[in-house]
Order: structure tokens, then C-alpha cells, then sequence
């Protein structure tokens, strides 16, 4: 099966052989100051063409990398204006630090390819008539996949825009590749299931076919909600002491913090998916939760602790990149009900928090790792798959993400025998 336009964001480094490296800086400060007047503008209410107009004349940039810019910033007042719970505020245009220069490939910037030593050469215009070149170097997965896209002449690549972004003192090049055309399994071809349940702190996968249960992982992620919760307890501290100034600049801060993990942790999801034969990833459809149920102040700040949409969009698009389709079932129960087959009995006293333990069978499991279970198990017996007895469950592994990247080998949980968990530790994923 054929999906459009598979987009994967490469990130690689300059090494800039031509040009001042200061340029890239007053790039980005320039980016800075074209999208602080667009904010601004949007706040005096001028029609979104006049500003885009008038910051296109005033710019230091190159027109096309100005539009885009333009394009950037108002698709940030699209969601402020359409979500009705402005949960990062309005966007502020007395931000001082820098924004990333956003460009076209073959206007902005242009890359080529050395026919005799394979380099990728870059050229990036940094302001109007001053522009930085050299060489892109990268992760060896990366640099493949650029020279693959800048090698194709059937079509099925396109490069698209790029940024140039701060790092560390430094700046990257993020360059979007598109598979015009990628290849993703059909479902009906899936011969692993894996069941996939997305909590506020962590995310479990559980891994079955006909016969059994394969294997199965839950990765956590409780920092970041804790972090979050730091910015908002941070920010709710300013706004009683009338301290706002700086409130926009800690939540872009957040919002870069929850991005860069969500990507870290969809790119764990979809390397551990990889490993099995033929596998489908199933979701719960939550599409509608919000419509269902009628929330507290507390419950909201809850849910909203880690964009569950967000992270499963992530995933799904990272694993079509890998030819993995996804599927979502209905989620009614899955949270309650119990993962033995021969019991599956349903009642909210199944669950307390993190564990599970029917109270009918006295089967005990983590209680993630068993929503996980359901949601493969209906998702087979939805396509009328042979669903699995599963009279004993086999221990999983618990990994923790912390920010560094690091990864600690996990421990894997002793298996299930009649009912029964023993005690295990946990590895550090950061």
C-alpha cells in the first residue's frame, strides 16, 4: 500500500567553510524580529496580507524565506485562536531570543551533492547578499537518506524546507525529506500485533500473534510531566506577582521541551516495533474523549500533562516511514479488563493505579502493559484473527526516558506464573 508524502526532518551540522558563522546568528535574530512584527501586528488587528506585506518589504531576509516566516507565525495564531483553552497564552512579540531561519530548498538555501567524494555542500543565505557554504556532517542514517533524495531522479524524493536552528552555542541545518511514495504494509498482511496504550507517564507495548504473547515494553516518561508541571507552577507564580515579562519566553521553552522529547520517544516506539516480523500498531481511538467527558480543573491539567494526539501522530507517521501500518480500536474497558483470555472480566475494581489484579482470576499485571494486552487482543479479535489464550503472562521490560538521550539496559520482570508478580527494578532510558 502506498502512503503520501512521508515527511522525516534530518538534523545535521555545518561545517562552514565560506562566510562569517556570526551571519547565521544575526540570521536567526532577524527571524526573531520578522516574527516579534508579526505578532505584533496580529495584536494591533491587521489583516493577515497587509502584514504579510509589510513585514515581506521590511526584511533583512530573502523574500521567500520571509513568506515562510510569515507562514510559521500565523499558523502559531491559527491554533491560539482555535484552542478555546490557551493553554501556552498568546504568542508574545517581545521575545528576544533567537528563531530559526526557515527556507525553501533552492531559494533560501540549496544543497548539491559532490559527484567524487559523496559530500553534501551546502549554501544558506543568512540575511539578503550574505550567505554561508560548506559541508553537512551527520549521522551516517541521515546522510544516507539526504543523498538517496538529492540522488533521485524518478520523483519519489522531495526535499523541502530547511531551518537553521540554534544549538548549544552552534547552529543546525533541520532539512524535511519526503518519500513521495513509501511502501506501507497492508494490515491484513500484519503478522505481530502490537498493542499500544499512551498514559500521562509513560507508554506501553505489548506484542502478540496468534499463538501468544512475544514480548512486551513500557516506556516511562514521568519527567516530563514533571517538567511541565515545573513551567506551570513557575509561570502561575508570575502571573500573582504581575511578573509577565518573560511568561512567553518560558512557554516557548516548554513547547520545545515537550516537542524534542515526543520525538525522542516515538523514535524509541517505532526502532522497538522494528525488530518484529511484519507488526501492526493498534491505538485506542480517543478521538472523541474529550466530547465524552465532563472534566475538573485538576483532570484537565492532567490530561493535558502530555498531547496524547500529538505523540500517537508522531508515532504512526514514524512508523509508515518504516513501511508499519497503525489501526485503533475502540477503547471501552481496555483499561479494566483482564488480559487472560480464558477470563477477560470487566469491572473499574480491576485496576488501582498501576496495578491490576482481577478479581475474579486474581491474574496480576502491570496495569499499562495490560491495556496494552486488550488493545491487541481486540484488534484481532475485530479482524477475526485467532486471539491468543494467554493463561500466563511473561515478564516485560521497563525503561525510564530521562533528557540526555542515554540509554541503560532495561530489566526484564520475571514472568506471570499462576497470577502471581515478583518484585524488579527498572532501566534508564534518557
Amino acid at each position: 500500500m502506498e502512503a503520501d508524502g512521508l515527511t522525516h526532518t534530518l538534523d545535521f551540522q555545518l561545517d562552514i567553510r565560506e562566510g562569517d558563522p556570526s551571519l547565521l546568528t544575526d540570521g536567526t535574530l532577524e527571524s526573531r524580529r520578522v516574527v516579534n512584527e508579526i505578532f505584533r501586528l496580529d495584536k494591533e488587528g491587521w489583516d493577515w496580507d497587509d502584514i504579510e506585506d509589510a513585514v515581506v518589504d521590511r526584511s533583512d531576509h530573502v523574500q521567500n524565506t520571509t513568506q515562510r516566516l510569515v507562514a510559521k507565525a500565523t499558523t502559531a495564531l491559527r491554533e491560539y485562536y482555535g484552542d478555546e483553552d490557551h493553554d501556552y497564552g498568546r504568542p508574545n512579540n517581545n521575545v528576544r531570543e533567537p528563531f530559526p531561519i526557515r527556507m525553501n530548498h533552492g531559494e533560501g538555501y540549496d544543497l548539491s551533492l559532490d559527484g567524487d567524494t559523496n559530500d553534501i555542500h551546502f549554501r544558506v543565505s543568512a540575511l539578503k547578499h550574505n550567505h554561508v557554504r560548506g559541508v553537512l556532517t551527520g549521522s551516517p542514517d541521515h546522510v544516507e537518506q539526504l543523498q538517496t533524495a538529492l540522488q533521485d531522479e524518478d520523483d519519489e524524493w522531495r526535499v523541502g524546507t530547511a531551518e537553521v536552528v540554534p544549538v548549544d552555542g552552534g547552529h543546525e541545518l533541520h532539512v524535511n525529506v519526503t518519500r513521495t511514495t513509501a511502501d506501507v504494509a497492508p494490515k491484513e498482511d500484519a503478522q505481530t500485533v502490537v498493542g499500544v496504550d499512551i498514559n500521562e507517564d509513560c507508554v506501553a507495548l505489548a506484542v502478540l500473534d496468534e499463538d501468544d504473547i512475544i514480548a512486551s515494553v513500557i516506556i516511562d516518561y514521568t519527567r516530563i510531566k514533571e517538567r511541565r508541571h515545573e513551567f506551570f507552577t513557575i509561570r502561575k507564580r508570575m502571573q500573582q506577582n504581575g511578573q509577565t515579562a518573560f511568561e512567553t519566553v518560558l512557554q516557548d521553552r516548554e513547547k520545545r521541551y515537550v516537542h524534542d522529547q515526543l520525538h525522542k520517544i516515538s523514535h524509541g516506539v517505532v526502532e522497538w516495533v522494528s525488530q518484529f516480523e511484519n507488526p501492526i500498531m493498534v491505538f485506542e481511538d480517543l478521538t472523541d474523549m474529550r466530547e465524552d467527558i465532563e472534566y475538573g480543573t485538576r483532570m484537565n491539567r492532567r490530561l493535558h500533562s502530555l498531547p496524547f494526539a500529538k505523540l500517537r501522530s508522531y508515532i504512526t507517521y514514524k512508523a509508515a516511514w518504516e513501511g508499519i501500518p497503525s489501526d485503533a480500536v475502540d477503547p471501552e474497558y481496555t483499561s479494566q479488563e483482564c488480559p487472560r483470555t480464558e477470563c477477560e472480566h470487566r469491572v473499574r475494581a480491576n485496576r488501582r493505579g498501576k496495578r491490576f489484579k482481577c478479581v475474579v482470576c486474581g491474574c496480576q499485571d502491570h496495569a499499562d502493559r495490560g491495556a496494552g494486552i486488550s488493545i491487541a487482543k481486540k484488534w484481532m479479535s475485530k479482524e477475526e484473527r485467532n486471539v491468543p489464550l494467554l493463561k500466563i503472562l511473561p515478564g516485560f521490560q521497563q525503561v525510564r526516558r530521562e533528557a540526555s538521550g542515554r540509554v541503560d539496559r532495561p530489566t526484564a520482570t520475571p514472568s506471570l506464573v499462576g497470577g502471581h508478580q515478583t518484585e524488579s527494578g527498572a532501566g534508564v532510558l534518557r
